[in-house]
């Protein structure tokens, strides 16, 4: 279990236990919170997801795949070091504490 803390973009933060195995989007989804819209319901198919991860966090993050680095093109105002879609980051041990931080708005 890794302890998750997203942060909307106006700056409240939600620190919550999300189980391994499930992915960041639905540790947001299963808690309610807001800011992670996850239209496709984590299949890879929109950029409803996406989050900046705190910079503390991207050297550890698992690699970005093909299908999510084109859907980030989709996102709103993506940043090339930060970006992830959370429905592609499936939480382990090694992500507790992790930081995560919602755009603006989905797309």
């Amino acid at each position: 279990m890794a302890k998750i803390t997203y942060i909307e973009h106006n700056g409240t933060q939600h620190s919550v236990d999300v189980k391994n195995g499930l992915t960041v989007m639905e540790g947001a989804r299963n808690n309610n919170i807001p800011g992670i819209e996850a239209d496709c319901g984590g299949a890879c198919a929109c950029s409803t997801c996406h989050v900046y991860v705190d910079a503390k966090w991207v050297d550890k993050m698992p690699s970005l795949g093909d299908l999510e680095e084109d859907m980030l093109d989709f996102a709103y105002d993506p940043d090339p070091q930060r970006s992830r879609l959370t429905c592609q980051i499936k939480v382990t041990d090694e992500l507790d504490g992790l930081v995560v931080q919602m755009p603006e708005r989905q797309l």
